[in-house]
């Protein structure tokens, strides 16, 4: 029996942003709050300053003082995670919490999807991967990182989109909508377009997706053809898992809504619509610890 006084907080970090929701112990949602990007990559210092930040919004917007999260036993999902002595050193970083776990950000994704039952899910946002839970262990595809990996992702729709329009701006492909609206943001200068490349994040990348999206709905023939390629990859990652015995796989992320209509007809049958989200999971996750523990 967790004690009613307890708070439970949860939180889903990634490329694009971060997200938290307060909960008591009924499961009842107090607040929620949001701040910047929070996966690995950017790391540690940057991952810890952001999951604390939205933390503390999500406090502010359940009428209480940030000291609360004191009192609040938090699981943190974040992108990356799975890099090695990543999760040593976010548990020997100090944090505000009562306690603290840290999980891949796919697994609370699957246990909000699913109800904290057996299930898989593709998460398609900045990157892509995709993860069950079957029969308590966890089977992974996918999500090692861009640019090596994270296919059909947002970070990798954009990277084809500029590569792409490099190629246009060279005149070694015919130019389209969608490429001279790339290399616009560049003032048409391929030079600039590059300096940009040796700067840019994963994250950035992710900015042209919906650029991309737009334009393979109006037709555009290169625009297309990413899209067409990224719906692909995506149904990979669903095939490999539906053939590692998940029967249910859940479509999560930015990019889900978007990309869904453009996969192959058999990935698409083997979708289910998910029960909640990210932030539920992490507080499945948060509770269920708690429960154990207090159980013993």
């Amino acid at each position: 029996m967790i004690p009613e006084d307890f708070l439970f907080i949860g939180v889903d970090g990634g490329g694009s942003g971060c997200r938290a929701r307060l909960a008591d112990a009924g499961g009842r949602a107090l607040g929620e709050g949001t701040a910047g990007p929070a996966a690995v990559r950017f790391g540690i210092a940057g991952v810890l300053a952001a999951v604390e930040s939205a933390a503390r919004a999500a406090a502010v917007n359940a009428g209480l003082p940030a000291e609360v999260l004191a009192r609040a036993d938090a699981v943190i999902g974040l992108a990356g995670i799975g890099r090695k002595d990543v999760v040593e050193a976010l548990t020997q970083a100090p944090h505000p919490f009562r306690s603290v776990a840290y999980v891949n950000d796919a697994t609370i994704a699957c246990l909000g999807a699913h109800g904290g039952r057996d299930g898989g899910v593709v998460i398609v946002g900045t990157g892509s991967v995709g993860l069950a839970l079957l029969r308590g262990r966890e089977v992974r595809v996918g999500g090692y990182g861009f640019p090596i990996s994270d296919e059909g992702s947002g970070a990798d729709i954009g990277l084809r989109a500029i590569g792409h329009s490099l190629r246009a701006h060279d005149g070694r492909i015919a130019p389209t909508a969608l490429t001279r609206a790339v290399m616009a943001r560049f003032d048409n200068d391929a030079l600039a377009a590059i300096a940009w490349t040796d700067q840019a994040t994963a994250t950035d990348y992710a900015t042209l997706a919906p650029l991309v999206m737009h334009h393979a709905e109006n037709g555009d023939s290169v625009a297309r053809g990413i899209v067409i390629g990224a719906a692909k990859e995506i149904g990979a990652l669903i095939g490999a898992l539906a053939a590692r015995g998940a029967g249910r796989i859940a479509l999560v992320g930015g990019l889900a809504t978007p990309i869904a209509s453009w996969l192959a007809p058999d990935a698409q049958s083997r979708l289910v619509p998910s029960e909640a989200d990210a932030l539920d999971g992490a507080l499945r996750l948060a509770r269920r610890s708690v429960g154990k523990s207090h159980a013993a």
